[in-house]
Protein backbone atom coordinates (compact mmCIF):
# COMPACT_ATOMS: atom_id res chain seq x y z
CA UNK A 1 0.00 0.00 0.00
CA UNK A 2 1.84 3.33 -0.99
CA UNK A 3 -0.50 6.91 0.50
CA UNK A 4 0.34 9.26 -1.55
CA UNK A 5 -0.94 13.06 -0.86
CA UNK A 6 -1.27 16.36 -3.89
CA UNK A 7 -3.12 19.16 -4.75
CA UNK A 8 -6.69 18.10 -5.84
CA UNK A 9 -5.79 20.47 -9.00
CA UNK A 10 -3.46 18.51 -9.81
CA UNK A 11 -4.69 15.71 -13.23
CA UNK A 12 -5.68 12.30 -11.65
CA UNK A 13 -2.96 9.56 -12.46
CA UNK A 14 -3.43 5.87 -12.64
CA UNK A 15 -0.89 5.54 -9.37
CA UNK A 16 -3.16 7.61 -7.51
CA UNK A 17 -5.21 4.57 -6.40
CA UNK A 18 -7.83 5.40 -4.19
CA UNK A 19 -8.68 9.57 -4.34
CA UNK A 20 -9.53 10.74 -0.62
CA UNK A 21 -10.32 14.33 -0.52
CA UNK A 22 -9.28 15.35 2.81
CA UNK A 23 -10.78 19.19 3.15
CA UNK A 24 -13.84 20.22 5.19
CA UNK A 25 -14.86 22.41 2.26
CA UNK A 26 -14.85 22.07 -1.53
CA UNK A 27 -11.75 23.06 -3.63
CA UNK A 28 -12.23 26.63 -5.06
CA UNK A 29 -13.12 26.92 -8.59
CA UNK A 30 -13.34 22.82 -9.47
CA UNK A 31 -16.07 21.04 -10.77
CA UNK A 32 -17.09 17.89 -8.98
CA UNK A 33 -17.28 15.61 -11.85
CA UNK A 34 -13.43 17.53 -12.57
CA UNK A 35 -12.01 16.53 -9.45
CA UNK A 36 -11.98 12.51 -9.78
CA UNK A 37 -12.88 12.12 -6.52
CA UNK A 38 -13.77 8.66 -4.96
CA UNK A 39 -14.56 9.93 -1.65
CA UNK A 40 -14.93 12.65 0.48
CA UNK A 41 -13.89 13.05 4.02
CA UNK A 42 -15.14 16.18 5.19
CA UNK A 43 -15.00 15.60 9.11
CA UNK A 44 -11.44 14.04 9.17
CA UNK A 45 -10.23 17.51 7.90
CA UNK A 46 -8.86 20.18 10.78
CA UNK A 47 -11.87 21.95 12.92
CA UNK A 48 -13.06 24.90 11.85
CA UNK A 49 -11.40 27.00 14.29
CA UNK A 50 -7.63 25.16 14.24
CA UNK A 51 -7.97 25.72 10.21
CA UNK A 52 -9.22 29.63 11.50
CA UNK A 53 -6.23 29.97 14.04
CA UNK A 54 -2.97 28.04 11.63
CA UNK A 55 -4.34 30.46 8.57
CA UNK A 56 -1.86 28.56 6.51
CA UNK A 57 1.27 30.68 8.39
CA UNK A 58 4.62 28.77 9.02
CA UNK A 59 5.66 30.39 11.85
CA UNK A 60 2.51 27.84 13.62
CA UNK A 61 3.16 24.65 11.56
CA UNK A 62 4.82 23.08 14.75
CA UNK A 63 2.08 23.70 16.72
CA UNK A 64 -0.65 23.05 14.32
CA UNK A 65 0.82 19.48 13.98
CA UNK A 66 -0.04 19.05 17.26
CA UNK A 67 -3.14 20.39 17.91
CA UNK A 68 -4.52 18.38 14.43
CA UNK A 69 -2.64 15.12 15.71
CA UNK A 70 -4.97 15.85 19.27
CA UNK A 71 -8.03 16.12 16.87
CA UNK A 72 -7.27 12.99 14.50
CA UNK A 73 -6.56 11.39 18.42
CA UNK A 74 -9.83 12.11 19.71
CA UNK A 75 -11.84 11.21 16.26
CA UNK A 76 -11.03 7.91 15.84
CA UNK A 77 -14.12 6.69 14.19
CA UNK A 78 -13.16 9.49 10.87
CA UNK A 79 -9.50 7.91 11.33
CA UNK A 80 -10.84 4.38 11.26
CA UNK A 81 -12.86 5.41 8.50
CA UNK A 82 -9.90 6.38 6.08
CA UNK A 83 -8.03 3.67 7.24
CA UNK A 84 -10.98 1.41 5.80
CA UNK A 85 -11.36 3.13 3.25
CA UNK A 86 -7.88 3.01 1.90
CA UNK A 87 -7.35 -0.80 3.05
CA UNK A 88 -4.05 -2.40 1.17
CA UNK A 89 -4.63 -0.72 -1.66
CA UNK A 90 -2.93 2.80 -2.94
CA UNK A 91 -4.35 6.04 -2.03
CA UNK A 92 -4.05 9.76 -2.54
CA UNK A 93 -5.44 12.22 0.18
CA UNK A 94 -6.24 15.04 -1.73
CA UNK A 95 -5.78 19.21 -0.66
CA UNK A 96 -6.81 22.17 -1.83
CA UNK A 97 -3.98 24.54 0.43
CA UNK A 98 -1.40 26.60 -2.19
CA UNK A 99 1.68 25.80 0.48
CA UNK A 100 2.38 22.45 -0.13
CA UNK A 101 5.40 22.08 2.76
CA UNK A 102 2.64 23.09 5.10
CA UNK A 103 -0.88 21.71 4.80
CA UNK A 104 -2.81 19.26 6.96
CA UNK A 105 -2.48 16.26 4.71
CA UNK A 106 1.11 16.09 5.39
CA UNK A 107 0.10 15.25 9.24
CA UNK A 108 -2.64 13.14 8.52
CA UNK A 109 -0.50 11.30 5.95
CA UNK A 110 1.83 10.82 8.67
CA UNK A 111 -0.17 10.09 11.21
CA UNK A 112 -2.11 7.00 9.32
CA UNK A 113 1.43 6.04 9.17
CA UNK A 114 2.36 5.89 12.12
CA UNK A 115 -0.65 3.70 13.04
Amino acid sequence: MALHIKRIYEPKEDKDGTRILVDRLWPRGLKKQEAAVDVWLKDIAPSPALRRWFGHDPAKWSEFQRRYRDELKENSSVVEELERRIGRSDATLLYAAKDQAHNHAIVLQRFIGDD
